[in-house]
């Protein structure tokens, strides 16, 4: 199957899987993140995307979000290694997606430069590199993730308009289907840039099928879905937060727990076509969102 988004439906995509991790037991808190158990529990992946699905979920997010070459290097993984956990994470997914049965779509994750870096740089952006040179950071592991045969990309919580057109510009030549998403803060990236010049990166690009944005506040999607519609024409993906707030010197989520699931109304009605969560997103809320959404199917 080619990966489309539809116009006259929407499909419902997963929520967070490193929190779905963390709450079966499993310490996060290494510098690769969930990607740590691509080597250590890759059972207990494949079990976390089988809840997502078996919750309503279309599509499962593959867990390559903070993987990368110079990550794995530094916990001693070869690169021939490093090439065959992120292909595993494509695999994971799919087998996840293969025992439920129920068909479904895999997103290979293309987590930011800054998520490499393990200290919350994606929520800041900029990070001194230039479009050409992200370019060069990128293209090994999208090529590896592309071979692996995922149904689409996931270029998601892209803070900046550099990383997003260095990102753009791979897909293209690669002729790999991809969705593009930010993570913003009120109406604009990370970074700084507004909405309408961080969506207009994707605009003529063929290869990115849906823009939207991913790992910010619900509050915050409303105002990204307009724009997002009309500056590109193209369906919107929104995954956000549940709400909470992260705290950094406590190292704890504050705030009310559970996303509003009856926002995906709003957003459904705005041109999102495709919904789901983020952080702090575990299956039940998956599975309110997919029964909320399933009465609004345009």
């Amino acid at each position: 199957m080619v990966f489309a988004v539809p116009h006259d439906t929407v499909l419902i995509a997963d929520g967070g899987l490193a929190t779905e991790l963390e709450a079966r037991g499993h310490d996060l808190s290494d510098d690769l993140w969930s990607a740590r158990l691509l080597v250590d529990s890759p059972d207990e992946i494949v079990a976390v995307h089988e809840a997502f699905y078996t919750a309503g979920a279309d599509i499962a997010i593959s867990a390559s979000y903070q993987a990368s070459f110079d990550g794995f290097a530094e916990r001693g993984i070869t690169r021939d290694e490093a090439r065959r956990l992120l292909i595993r994470s494509v695999e994971l997914a799919r087998a996840a997606r293969d025992r439920v049965g129920d068909g479904g779509w895999v997103a290979a994750s293309v987590g930011p430069y800054g998520a490499a870096l393990a200290g919350g740089e994606e929520y800041q952006g900029r990070y001194g590199l230039t479009v050409a040179e992200l370019a060069d950071w990128h293209r090994p592991r999208l090529e590896v993730l592309v071979s692996a045969q995922p149904d689409v990309l996931a270029l998601e919580t892209v803070p900046d308009v550099d990383e997003a057109e260095a990102l753009a510009a791979l897909v293209h030549e690669l002729g790999a289907p991809a969705w593009l998403s930010y993570t913003i803060a009120g109406g604009s990236t990370r970074a700084g840039q507004s909405l309408e010049q961080a969506f207009a990166v994707a605009a003529d690009i063929p290869e990115i099928v849906a823009v939207g944005v991913n790992c910010s506040a619900p509050t915050d999607v409303l105002g990204a879905v307009e724009v997002a519609h009309r500056v590109t024409g193209k369906p919107v993906i929104v995954y956000p937060n549940s709400g909470e707030v992260w705290d950094g010197p406590r190292r704890r989520w504050t705030g009310r727990p559970g996303l509003d699931t009856d926002l995906a109304r709003q957003w459904v009605d705005a041109g999102a076509r495709i919904v789901g969560g983020c952080c702090r997103v575990r299956p039940d809320q998956i599975a309110a969102i997919s029964s909320v959404v399933g009465k609004l199917r345009p």
